[in-house]
């Protein structure tokens, strides 16, 4: 190999070197903006078919498979950041279904993940 075509191949590796050190850690953080998305909207709508499950059973699920039992959902959401559906942390307490009526079961969730969000909070408060 002439010194020439030494040369034009050294600048071409270092460009593509220059480019993907570049371009791995946008690509890397669009993904992690993409999972954030997808658990908040998962959150959504798992809080949504909460309430109405609640509205309509007049009772708190014990479980968040008796969502899925009951038809609510076909099979329960992943929790992108954990890639786990049994990861869920569900909160347990006492609702008022009707008037001097309560019951205690699922009320909310959160990620079961420990991790730490791009906005610096644990997704576990999310």
């Amino acid at each position: 190999m002439t010194k020439r075509i030494r040369t034009r191949l050294a600048i071409g590796i270092t460009l593509i070197a220059v480019l993907l050190g570049i371009s791995i850690p946008k690509y890397r953080s669009f993904i992690l903006k993409s999972k954030e998305s997808v658990l908040e909207a998962n959150l959504v709508a798992t809080r949504q078919v909460l309430k109405q499950y609640i509205k309509d059973k007049r009772q708190a699920p014990h479980s968040l498979q008796d969502l899925v039992d009951t038809g609510y959902f076909r099979q329960l959401p992943i929790d992108p950041i954990t890639r786990s559906n049994s990861s869920w942390r569900p909160v347990i307490e006492t609702v008022v279904v009707s008037a001097g009526q309560a019951d205690r079961g699922i009320t909310d969730l959160h990620s079961g993940s420990s991790s730490i969000s791009s906005n610096g909070t644990a997704y576990s408060t999310w």
